[in-house]
């Protein structure tokens, strides 16, 4: 189970938060001004892997919103090309 703590907070019971992350392995969702920002958890602890589909996916989505305001005649890979030169 994560727990929420925003940054504040974590400030003032520091000592009290590492040692229930280390002795019960607990985890916390670093929350600043409201928003997460940060997980913390044990130097051991194995976190979710993204799927090899799952990857390509998220790709995917940056090259169809990079796409969006390509503004060049030329295709990236033309113009990488003539910076590799």
């Amino acid at each position: 189970m994560k727990e929420e703590i925003g940054i504040r907070e974590l400030k003032s019971r520091a000592s009290a938060v590492a040692r229930a992350v280390r002795e019960k392995h607990a985890r916390y969702i670093i929350t600043q001004r409201g928003k997460p920002v940060a997980l913390l958890v044990t130097m051991d602890a194995s976190l979710p892997q993204a799927t090899e589909d799952e990857v390509w996916a998220r790709l995917e989505k940056i090259r169809d919103e990079l796409g969006k305001g390509w503004q060049s005649e030329k295709s990236a890979l033309e113009i990488l090309s003539e910076m590799r030169r």
